[in-house]
């Protein structure tokens, strides 16, 4: 789990794009938003989530620093949404994401 949290201090994005995520994290819902970004079926484990999650983050970066033509802003956001939602939801294990 140590782990988990290393991956997350060590992300720079810039602070707009990490602003705009912290303001959808407030209403983050981990049934209605993990769905929508990892797909519909089983929800996963939240440290396998956020595992699932950082994977993707790193593409989206990829793709945003690249100038990728293929490169959503508002996907990019709302994984780094879900990436915030679950994260939180590990460092507070009582705290309810429904």
């Amino acid at each position: 789990m140590q782990d988990i949290f290393g991956h997350l201090a060590a992300l720079r994005r810039p602070r707009l794009l990490v602003r705009t995520a912290r303001i959808g994290a407030r209403d983050y819902s981990r049934r209605r938003d993990l769905r929508r970004v990892l797909g519909y079926g089983t929800l996963p484990k939240p440290a396998a989530a956020v595992m699932r999650l950082l994977d993707l983050e790193r593409d989206h970066n990829r793709r945003r620093e690249a100038g990728d033509a293929g490169y959503s802003l508002t996907r990019h956001v709302d994984v780094l949404i879900a990436l915030m939602g679950e994260a939180d939801g590990l460092r507070r294990p009582g705290l309810n994401l429904a």
